[in-house]
């Protein structure tokens, strides 16, 4: 699970975020569990939102967490052959090219956590740090730091990285990561946690990678396995879908829907609505996080989903008998109703919540809504729209048709 991720100097953000994932007292005497982790301390969110107007860096932080796993997994083989090493560092300051930007997690894998994270600058890996504590202790283990300005590259403090780990140092490039590095060489107390990069932080963004989720999700419904679940999904989601076949010459999928005779197979690419597709697309990475207990990255959960089928997403994670391996939701949204009570469930409680915000030099930044104090009865819906909590457009009413306006017309 994950507790928390940090980062500073990439895309908008050009200074130090956080975004905490782990439960807080305002979650106390909810209906729903806070997690399903059985130590208070290490209580997780099951779905974490983040709201903002347009351009104020919510994207930017799924971007950085997504950036952080492809380092993870590319630095050795994907930055071989590049003369830098990929970063996006904040852009509307030139100074900022010249800061080494960071990342780290803070994770629990099998009862143990971890807090992982480096820095990079154009050239090189500046720092890397990996410090255990096992079964969730207080007492904090160093299995290893690296210092691009120490004389000794990377060191191993104590005794709690065990395995080979020496012979590991000149194998590891001045832009490679050490964790990577291990990785490849079956480092066996190293390879756990960049396994946890490689199956969690999908990010799942409107239309770039549609095609690629659409495919997975297709070959998932040719496993029996997932083919029930997969249509009881479709037909849950009101859309009119009453069943999917394959067509036996095509081997193309082709949804049902009931029509005044019956059952009728519709061509899913020319008569299937964007909705129908983008739900189906969504489908896979949602039971593949669901399965295997991930953190699922989904930028504007609601831009393709009615309001009631993003809340019904959210309750997914919630819900300990559709979510038994504790997987994760972290969303942004614009939808103020996943905030309010008109629905039946209310989607989100009020430490479930991140605004992100950018100042007027183009800064984001990104805090809880907790920060407001705002009361379990408060309207959050309203408030947030009224502004009470930040992260909304600075626009006057009318003040987008008054543009458009002939010059001298009456105000």
């Amino acid at each position: 699970m994950l507790l928390r991720f940090r980062g500073v100097n990439h895309r908008s953000f050009r200074d130090e975020f956080e975004v905490w994932f782990a439960a807080s007292k305002f979650n106390q005497g909810s209906e729903r569990p806070a997690g399903l982790a059985g130590d208070s301390e290490m209580a997780y969110l099951p779905a974490t939102a983040i709201y903002g107007s347009n351009a104020s860096g919510k994207s930017n932080v799924l971007h950085a967490m997504r950036w952080m796993r492809q380092a993870v997994l590319n630095s050795v083989h994907g930055w071989a052959s590049l003369d830098d090493i990929p970063r996006e560092p904040f852009g509307l300051e030139g100074s900022a090219r010249e800061t080494a930007s960071l990342y780290e997690v803070d994770v629990v894998i099998d009862g143990d956590r971890y807090v992982y994270g480096f820095e990079v600058s154009d050239d090189q890996v500046e720092s890397e740090w990996l410090h255990a504590y096992p079964g969730g202790q207080a007492r904090r283990q160093v299995w290893f730091e690296r210092d691009a300005d120490s004389d000794e590259l990377i060191t191993f403090p104590g005794e709690g990285l065990r395995g080979p780990k020496e012979s590991l140092v000149p194998q590891t490039r001045p832009n490679a990561l050490f964790l990577t590095v291990a990785a490849a060489f079956n480092q066996p107390f190293l390879t756990p946690i960049h396994d946890w990069f490689k199956h969690n932080l999908w990010w799942v963004s409107p239309g770039r990678d549609f095609d690629e989720r659409h495919t997975f999700t297709r070959k998932m419904y040719d496993d029996q396995r997932h083919r029930a679940r997969i249509t009881d999904l479709l037909k849950v989601a009101d859309l009119g879908v009453a069943g999917a076949e394959v067509d036996a010459m095509s081997g193309d999928l082709r949804l049902l829907h009931q029509g005044p005779s019956g059952l009728v197979p519709l061509d899913y690419e020319r008569q299937e609505s964007m909705g129908t597709r983008s739900w189906f697309a969504f489908i896979g990475p949602l039971l593949e996080a669901l399965d295997k207990g991930a953190v699922l990255l989904v930028d504007e959960l609601d831009i393709s989903l009615h309001p009631l089928l993003a809340a019904e997403v959210l309750r997914l994670f919630h819900d300990p008998d559709a979510n038994p391996h504790d997987a994760q939701l972290v969303c942004t949204v614009h939808d103020s109703s996943l905030l309010g009570r008109t629905h039946l469930f209310q989607p989100l409680e009020r430490d479930q919540v991140r605004i992100a915000a950018k100042s007027r030099d183009g800064v984001s930044e990104i805090y809880p809504l907790t920060d407001a104090r705002p009361r379990k009865t408060e309207a959050l819906d309203r408030n947030y729209l009224a502004g009470a909590y930040g992260g909304i457009p600075a626009l006057n009413i009318g003040e987008v048709a008054g543009t458009l306006a002939p010059a001298g017309a009456a105000s």
